[in-house]
């Protein structure tokens, strides 16, 4: 039997440390913990399918919890049923002890018991990220209202890189010295003519 772990966070500026911390008190090796920095939707994330392809029957795949697995209702019932089914692989969660597939229950009571703590913990995983999404969404509307401009911020030029542009726009120069001027490469200062013909295009 080999012991691997996996650790999920969803964006990169959150921390794997406190997961990982946990698998390494458990007595999991370093390089046998797999990782990853995406959202829980879905399973298309490259370490965890590496792990996967290196699970075999009688391993053992140890998470944090239940929605550092994932946090899809559906998805993480399939995965489950993937690894202690096909793969013949157990899965313990350190944060609920229930689920821990190693003790086999004996008693169909006990299978019951696991199976209900299994999907109520997989609705609510799924349940907190629809819960993210909508507090999301009614904070980026809040913040419309409000008059917040969301993408990527508007250029700004400086009053001789203007100069410059516009002498070119109206051929007072020619491409040659006006990229000579301002140190561009000739694909880039057409990307930039482009810009400031649609910011001040009642000026040219």
């Amino acid at each position: 039997m080999k012991m691997y772990a996996y650790a999920r966070v969803s964006t990169r500026d959150q921390n794997l440390e406190r997961q990982i911390a946990a698998f390494t008190e458990f007595g999991v090796k370093a390089e046998c913990i797999y990782s990853d920095r995406k959202s829980g939707k879905d399973f298309d994330r490259i370490q965890y399918k590496r792990l996967i392809k290196k699970l075999k029957a009688g391993d053992l795949l140890v998470v944090k919890s239940i929605d550092r697995l994932g946090r899809n209702y559906d998805a993480i019932i399939a995965e489950w049923s993937n690894i202690t089914g096909n793969i013949r692989a157990d899965i313990l969660v350190l944060d609920m002890p229930l689920l821990d597939t190693r003790s086999k229950a004996e008693t169909l009571v006990g299978k019951f018991i696991s199976d209900i703590v299994l999907q109520v913990l997989s609705f609510v995983a799924e349940n907190e990220r629809n819960n993210i999404k909508s507090r999301q969404a009614e904070g980026i509307r809040a913040a419309i209202a409000r008059g917040v401009r969301f993408g990527r911020p508007r250029a700004q030029y400086s009053d001789d890189f203007l100069q410059v542009a516009f002498d070119y726009m109206r051929k007072r120069i020619d491409w040659r010295a006006a990229v000579e001027k301002l140190g561009l490469r000739r694909d880039n200062f057409y990307y930039h003519i482009r810009k400031i013909k649609e910011m001040y295009s009642c000026l040219i």
